[in-house]
């Protein structure tokens, strides 16, 4: 009963408080995520490898389901970029047959989503924040990267072959003589028009307008004689569910590249209600906000589509146009139904051209010049984790740049955790406080007393260091320590090899005479503390609450 109305509470949390006036911003914000969906679901759908229609299966339920499961007010769930774009490269990895890319991509989709779900229902929604910012910085812009190259051929009106970015790039190149000067026109008016409607009329939907006037000049000027491709006839798109029909041995295959698909679709999704959630004072929840991501997953998959997340250009179009509430998925879905349903034959003149350019235009703000400029100014470090990914998912492609990328964040969270610094702390003049002596010149050592502070929590991969710096410390005093006290504020946690590592500094110090006091140790690492050998060796005179009474008493001020 108690998991029976936690889920009702889940779905349901956002009804009973809706408010008649917000319906208005609600259905206009709606209309305009509707402008953005129609244009981008057709481009997405060929990234990914899948025809058009199986976009219209896909984008009504995956709004509907985020709408009802996911915390933000604000994000808007659907077929992205990155999201098709990987999709396409793990199904490909699979098979290279056109005729099994739906099968495999709806496959795909489910075990995304019983991933995300299976994770948040686990509370794993933290894992997110082991992809560092700059990976994913590095990530994007060489996917961005990518799926322009990908696009150019569409307007140049040539195949851009297979490959990584470079062999495709080349592949471009090589067939210069091929290029199609119509389809550039086409092509290329599109991406000019899309950044000049963005730029001077920034509420117009640009990608609708451009599509819209792309099918009307394609049908007047016969585009399709002239030897520029069009998109050809849409069935009708209805939503049914349909599960896929692929050989168990295909569903091993897909689940090994899920994980990476998984990640980056939770990760898009998170950061962007994060980032509104921030704007308007809200919160949002890492593990219901798994669960939403990976249900939208899971019911595209029962449905013929593939795999989702949030979007970014969707979210803020929704937000700037007054949308305050999962009303304005609600919204979309009913108006792409409609789409799906009745309107689908007026895109068979649309220019393949046209699309690529929507493509482009949409995956450009995943170009962060700016960021990788601060990051040389002020963060080193991060910037060569961001062009590692970067250039790993250029000569690697995009599921190995993306391992390349957590590799690096992991590396960077070691790198950072493995060297804590160690503090020396005196006491801060008229207070009963202790600071960092380098932070606080003013600040007074215990006489005869060395107190330090690992800056970080311990764990088996830098108590050691602790235990070395700790050592070093004592080496370098003036005159030796009767007794050293270690501020273990920053540690929730005391696992065996940290207890181990203690004992043995407690042992080093005692042959030279030296008393190991801890201060500050919390209830879980005490109870740990209280079954290792340790505790006979610092219990109770050698274990206290705060510095300054581990200080008193060692000064004798019981």
């Amino acid at each position: 009963m108690a998991a029976e109305r936690s889920a009702r509470r889940l779905v349901a949390d956002w009804v009973p408080g809706y408010r008649r006036e917000s319906l208005r911003g609600d259905v206009l914000a709606g209309l305009t995520v509707w402008t953005l969906i129609v244009p981008e679901a057709v481009a997405y759908a060929e990234i990914a490898g899948v025809p058009p229609q199986n976009a219209f299966y896909a984008a009504p339920i995956a709004l509907v389901a985020y709408a009802l499961l996911g915390s933000s007010r604000f994000l808007i769930v659907g077929a992205t970029s990155a999201a098709a774009v990987l999709s396409a490269s793990t199904v490909n990895g699979v098979s290279g047959d056109p005729g099994a890319a739906v099968g495999l991509s709806a496959a795909l989709a489910l075990i995304v989503g019983g991933v995300l779900v299976a994770a948040g229902t686990a509370r794993l929604g933290f894992l997110t924040n082991f992809l560092a910012e700059p990976a994913l910085v590095g990530f994007l812009f060489g996917m961005a990267l990518t799926i322009m190259v990908r696009q150019a051929g569409k307007i140049l009106g040539v195949s851009s072959g297979e490959g990584d970015f470079f062999q495709r790039l080349a592949k471009l190149l090589t067939q210069a003589s091929n290029w199609s000067w119509t389809t550039i026109t086409v092509g290329v008016s599109a991406v000019v028009s899309l950044l000049l409607l963005e730029r001077l009329l920034p509420r117009l939907p640009a990608s609708l307008v451009v599509l819209a006037v792309g099918l009307l000049l394609s049908q007047a000027l016969h585009l399709h004689a002239h030897g520029v491709e069009t998109v050809g006839k849409i069935p009708a798109a209805v939503p049914v569910p349909h599960l896929p029909g692929i050989p168990s041995a295909d569903w091993a295959e897909l689940a090994g590249g899920s994980l990476g698909v998984a990640l980056v679709a939770f990760a898009e999704s998170y950061s962007i209600a994060g980032r509104f959630a921030r704007l308007h004072g809200d919160e949002v929840e890492a593990d219901r906000e798994m669960v939403a991501v990976g249900a939208a997953n899971l019911a595209v998959g029962f449905f013929r589509g593939f795999a989702v997340s949030g979007s970014a250009s969707r979210s803020a179009a929704a937000e700037g146009a007054g949308g305050r509430s999962p009303m304005v998925s609600l919204v979309a879905a009913v108006l792409v139904l409609l789409t799906g349903a009745f309107l689908t034959s007026l895109f068979t003149p649309l220019p393949e051209a046209v699309l690529g350019a929507i493509v482009i235009v949409a995956v450009k703000g995943f170009l962060r010049v700016g960021e990788l400029r601060r990051y040389a100014t002020h963060d080193r470090p991060s910037l060569w984790i961001a062009l590692t990914a970067l250039i790993g998912v250029l000569v690697f492609d995009l599921l190995p740049g993306l391992l390349l990328a957590v590799l690096m964040s992991l590396l960077l969270f070691i790198a950072y955790s493995s060297i804590p610094r160690v503090a020396v702390l005196g006491l801060l003049p008229d207070t009963s406080m202790w600071g960092d002596l380098q932070e606080h010149p003013r600040a007074v050592a215990a006489p005869g007393i060395l107190v330090a502070r690992p800056d970080g929590a311990l764990f088996f991969g830098n108590v050691d260091r602790v235990r070395s710096a700790v050592k070093e410390l004592v080496a370098a005093s003036d005159a030796l320590p009767r007794a050293v006290v270690v501020d273990l504020t920053a540690s929730y946690r005391l696992g065996l090899p940290v207890l181990d590592t203690l004992a043995d500094l407690a042992a080093d110090l005692d042959h030279q005479g030296v008393e190991l006091h801890l201060a500050r140790v919390r209830a879980r690492p005490t109870r740990s503390l209280s079954r290792h050998p340790l505790h006979a060796t610092l219990s109770p005179e050698r274990l206290h609450t705060t510095v300054t009474e581990a200080v008193n008493a060692l000064s004798g001020g019981r």
